[in-house]
């Protein structure tokens, strides 16, 4: 894999480990972000207060306890936000190595400013260096 190219399977696993983590791996910052909060606020939203409150007064097998006696309907928005993350995640990343094949097949780079140049032209249309081109590419 180059630089530009990430892989959708880590992304993905990386979404299912924390919501926007694997955003984060695709360096889509607010994405990330966004995820993140999204799945934030469902919990916050659906969860009930108490089960936040097990963890303060009972411990961790108070908290697990009253996790296990959650209802269907409460865990599952929470879900279907962890799923989304995960599969938003993954697209991203299928988007991104297909747009970084498309773009890394058109043309050549400058070795002066290293932008993409237009095949045709003999010099960078971004910096004006001069480009040497091969004896096999023409």
């Amino acid at each position: 894999m180059t630089r530009n190219r990430k892989r959708p399977w880590l992304a993905a696993l990386l979404a299912l480990v924390y919501p926007g983590l694997g955003h984060a791996y695709l360096r889509q910052w607010l994405r990330a972000l966004l995820w993140f909060g999204f799945a934030l606020t469902t919990a916050m939203v659906f969860i009930p207060e108490q089960t936040f409150q097990s963890v303060e007064t009972g411990g961790w097998s108070a908290y697990v306890q009253a996790v296990q006696g959650l209802k269907t309907s409460i865990v599952l928005p929470i879900l279907v936000v962890q799923l989304c993350n995960i599969l938003d995640a993954y697209w991203a990343a299928l988007r991104g190595n297909r747009a970084a094949a498309v773009t890394g097949g058109r043309g050549t780079q400058c070795p002066n400013c290293g932008r993409e140049v237009d095949e045709d032209l003999d010099f960078c249309q971004w910096c004006t260096a001069p480009l040497e081109r091969d004896a096999t590419a023409q």
